[in-house]
């Protein structure tokens, strides 16, 4: 079944206004005319507005860090679907391994905010991945599965083919550390399977997952090439425009052959 590649770049907590005008007015330049990955950027919230109106019909999208599972009410400092949906973003990032680190997300959260975030029209990266420890155990498969089972536990057919899911190996995020794609793809493959036990073939067989971990121009054309991943969740090398680009261009070549 074929499957549109979807590169995304999280700059996390980068990026002034004016700095992330200017990154993604030089992105929309360099990437221009590439057709076949959906690309995706996700600014801080302050950035999200101007973000948002710099790329309108450029074909790029903006998609928000985090959201909060409620619509409104007393909740200091958190952000809807609603308020991430009107400055403009289509994506948000759900559960991703430093929100469980430190700010203490579980599974249970991440499920209640990819509710809301399908409820508010948006389309959630769910996040998933194993620590060094976990891997170096033994148990990649029993924390990833565990993690899949929660975040999607009690949803429909139709709100999973709704999402994306992003495998990222805690042990190669920000480090430099790349998973062999092979450990990827041995990865890829048992999210893919654990989700067609739970919503059948055509779901799973339509599912994009995602890569994570110190991805680079240099290895994204390598890590797609396997069957079972589809694009890339990009870290540090989506905070310089040029670079970026590469990978996008890149995922777009690989995903050719």
């Amino acid at each position: 079944m074929s499957r549109k590649p979807i590169v995304a770049g999280n700059w996390k907590l980068n990026k002034t206004i004016k700095e992330a005008i200017d990154l993604v007015t030089q992105l929309k330049r360099l990437i221009s005319g590439t057709q076949n990955v959906e690309v995706v950027v996700c600014p801080p919230y302050t950035a999200l507005g101007e973000v948002s109106e710099v790329l309108m019909e450029s074909g790029i999208h903006t998609g928000a860090q985090d959201l909060f599972w409620e619509e409104k009410g007393a909740f200091t400092g958190e952000v809807s679907a609603t308020l991430i949906k009107e400055a403009g973003a289509r994506f948000v990032i759900v559960g991703h391994s430093e929100r469980r680190q430190f700010f203490q997300e579980t599974d249970e959260t991440v499920n209640k905010k990819t509710r809301a975030a399908l409820a508010g029209g948006l389309t959630p990266i769910v996040c998933v991945g194993e620590t060094l420890s976990q891997r170096e155990g033994g148990k990649t498969f029993a924390v990833v599965g565990a993690q899949v089972k929660g975040a999607f536990a009690g949803f429909s057919a139709d709100q999973m083919g709704r999402l994306v899911v992003a495998y990222e190996p805690v042990w190669a995020i920000g480090t430099g550390k790349v998973a062999t794609p092979a450990q990827a793809q041995e990865a890829h493959g048992f999210i893919r399977k654990e989700v067609g036990k739970m919503f059948g073939d055509e779901v799973s067989g339509s599912l994009r997952i995602q890569y994570g971990g110190s991805v680079k121009p240099e290895n994204i054309a390598e890590l797609m090439r396997e069957p079972d991943i589809d694009g890339a969740l990009v870290g540090g090398a989506s905070l310089e425009a040029a670079g970026f680009a590469d990978i996008v261009k890149n995922a777009g070549i690989a995903a050719l052959k």
